[in-house]
């Protein structure tokens, strides 16, 4: 089983417009209302994988309570820890040429909310052969949660994906995690490269110019032939879906590269984040060229 831990998920409001015009009124021609947040959007590709998964994490409020029964009722087992904040929302208006997102703050986290879920962790941890940690952390939760996170996996012997910004990333990186994933411009704000931090593998995304894959097997990078227009928001999302299904299947490193930008761009091609059409990574997977790298 795969767990996915979100510690500020969200309800995902998608907003389908022809055109995105700053300072216009815009008459929407679609909405969809998903469970959201990086972690949940890792479990529901998972789940559309039919990998086992469980989501974790922290939620509150109507938004939290209808974000738990969407979940379960797509199917995907959840055990998010309650609190009394309100869940967030974001927003994404999603044109032909590109999205733009509005994401809310989050609630407050009290000590002994953090508390409940860490007391709850070990428990799911014991089940997993990986924990997947993404997303921003709320307001309450310590900056090292994440580090604190890694190590009660690891001493449980699951192995664990780190996809983090800022300090949770620089954090979480001085646990050791097995992969982290940043993008381009989370990668530069390190300052450094993440194995010297603390990771053992990295997987960065370029966005058009695909992936950069550095480690312990080799160096790689992966890309489409032609990039895809459409919502990139998930897209990050689904790559580490499929790291994630790599590693628990043992897939040798290129064809986990391969999986990963197939499912990153049927991410993109999708109006929601978090859904792909398993026919169209299948169709992707076609056209993705994987190429080492010099040290």
């Amino acid at each position: 089983m795969i767990l996915t831990v979100t510690l500020n998920p969200a309800l995902d409001l998608t907003y389908a417009v022809p055109a995105l015009v700053p300072g216009a009124t815009h008459r929407v021609d679609g909405v969809a209302s998903r469970p959201g947040g990086k972690g949940v959007n890792v479990a529901r590709v998972l789940h559309a994988l039919g990998e086992p998964v469980v989501a974790a994490g922290l939620a509150g409020g109507g938004t939290g309570a209808r974000l738990r029964a969407e979940l379960a009722a797509a199917g995907i087992e959840e055990a998010f820890t309650p609190i009394a904040g309100e869940t967030r929302r974001t927003v994404v208006v999603a044109a032909p040429t590109g999205a733009t997102g509005f994401w809310e703050p989050g609630p407050e986290v009290t000590a002994g909310e953090w508390a409940a879920f860490l007391a709850g962790y070990p428990a799911l941890v014991r089940r997993a052969a990986l924990v997947v940690l993404a997303g921003s952390l709320p307001r309450g939760v310590p900056a090292d949660a994440y580090a604190r996170l890694v190590e009660v996996a690891r001493a449980a012997g699951a192995a664990t994906i780190l996809d983090a910004d800022g300090p949770a990333l620089r954090h979480g990186l001085a646990a050791g995690p097995d992969l982290v994933k940043p993008n381009a411009d989370e990668l530069a704000g390190l300052g450094a490269p993440p194995q010297r931090l603390g990771a053992r593998d990295v997987v960065s995304s370029h966005g058009e110019a695909g992936l950069v894959a550095s480690t312990s097997a080799g160096s790689w990078t992966a890309a489409l032939a032609r990039p895809l227009p459409g919502n990139a928001t998930g897209a990050g999302d689904a790559c580490v879906a499929a790291l994630a299904r790599g590693v628990v299947r043992a897939q040798p490193w290129p064809e986990r590269l391969v999986d990963a930008v197939a499912l990153s761009a049927a991410a993109v091609t999708s109006p929601v984040a978090g859904e792909i059409e398993l026919d169209e990574w299948r169709r992707l997977r076609a056209h993705v060229s994987v190429l080492p790298r010099r040290p």
